[in-house]
């Protein structure tokens, strides 16, 4: 399996393509302020097309080109449904200190919204993927799991937005945040995976889950 990522925007947030090795379609996750450019660049130079947007949640520095990218390549985004008012009114999830960056600006949801349920599976661009309700950075996020066929074999890998990051977790200071649930969905949901899950965060460079349960000083000595 072929993934990339690049941070965008203000907030530098991390939008990935998943695909495999010699496929015409690929999946975005994220695709936050920003992204479209260097995005619909990369697919055009890649021979790539999108067959599906997944969102880990619906703040606005993960969602913000995502009406954009469906529009273009004419698929469905996908948001957990405690989430999704996110997509038209992201004002109510950033705060007050957040607000005057999206005074005067319209949001509309991408023409397909499709919610993501914990325990499902999806399948796009031959790619299937795991989703885990995780709330506490918001009350709609979620981690997306799935595995990397590589030379030393199968990979798994969690796509993890802001619920883990390496060395921290995700804020929970903003509308619908909530710190116990966030360690709760941590330790019921994530801190579970195998050591060598490798770890796609929303923010920041990669890791893994045996790395974050030995060091991060949030989550060392919980589940494992």
């Amino acid at each position: 399996m072929f993934v990339t990522g690049f941070p965008a925007g203000m907030f530098q947030t991390n939008c990935y393509v998943l695909a495999h090795e010699g496929a015409s379609e690929c999946v975005v996750v994220d695709p936050g302020q920003d992204a479209f450019g260097p995005l619909s660049g990369f697919l055009a130079k890649s021979g790539l097309t999108p067959s599906a947007v997944l969102l880990t949640h619906g703040h606005l520095d993960h969602v913000w080109n995502a009406r954009q990218v469906c529009e273009e390549y004419g698929v469905p985004a996908y948001i957990h449904p405690e989430d999704r008012y996110m997509l038209t009114e992201p004002g109510r999830a950033i705060g007050p200190t957040l607000q005057p960056f999206i005074e005067g600006l319209e949001f509309v949801e991408p023409d397909e919204v499709i919610d993501l349920v914990d325990g499902d599976k999806i399948v796009h661009a031959g790619i299937e993927f795991l989703v885990d309700h995780t709330p506490g950075h918001t009350p709609g996020s979620v981690v997306l799991r799935t595995q990397a066929d590589t030379d030393e074999g199968l990979v798994p890998l969690a796509l993890t937005g802001d619920t883990l990051f390496q060395g921290s977790i995700g804020r929970t200071d903003l509308p619908g945040g909530n710190h116990q649930q966030l360690l709760d969905s941590l330790e019921a949901k994530v801190l579970i995976l195998p050591d060598d899950t490798v770890v796609l965060p929303g923010h920041g460079p990669g890791t893994t889950i045996g790395e974050e349960r030995r060091t991060n000083p949030f989550v060392a000595g919980k589940a494992g």
